[in-house]
């Protein structure tokens, strides 16, 4: 196992955050496209309110993944959307894992959340394997949900209810 720390994000993460969004890799499998900006370390933060919930992963004091809670407001607020990205170098080597375990901790013991969902693209079948490990299932496909390399691409819609 690989020594990791898992931490809340810091305003000075904002260059690294956007390093990993912007990787090919994970911009297939999410909304980020390579022409975003960096923030601003005071952006960054500013763009996060009090029911954001992000941490991130380092390993030899490099951010390698970060990962999200997003606590929905009014009469959803027991429903957070999650999202997790992990840079190309440190895939299949349980940094997802160990990031869904920080959010799942907060989410269930800090929160009380009662429902997590998330959207994961059809052709990602790593990361649904790790969202079912972890208790996700599949409750329903939205067809060309999002547009990369030319093409449309459906996204299954994933939840776990306790």
């Amino acid at each position: 196992m690989i020594d990791l720390k898992i931490r809340p994000v810091h305003p000075n993460d904002a260059e690294a955050v956007h390093e990993i969004r912007i990787q090919p890799s994970v911009a297939r499998h999410t909304l980020a496209v390579p022409s975003e900006r960096v923030k601003t370390p005071s952006e960054f933060m500013n763009s996060m309110n009090h029911d954001t919930h992000l941490m991130v992963v380092e390993i030899e004091d490099k951010v390698v993944g970060v990962a999200g809670l997003h606590v929905k407001p009014g009469k959803q607020r027991h429903i957070a959307v999650v999202g997790i990205s992990i840079h190309a170098d440190y895939h299949g080597k349980g940094v997802g894992s160990a990031l869904m375990d920080s959010l799942l901790d907060i989410a269930d013991n800090y929160l009380g959340l009662i429902r997590l969902e998330l959207e994961v693209s059809v052709s990602n079948k790593k990361a649904m394997k790790l969202y079912e490990k972890k208790g996700f299932q599949v409750e329903g496909q939205l067809k060309k949900a999002h547009f990369y390399a030319g093409e449309y691409h459906d996204v299954f819609i994933m939840g776990r209810v306790k």
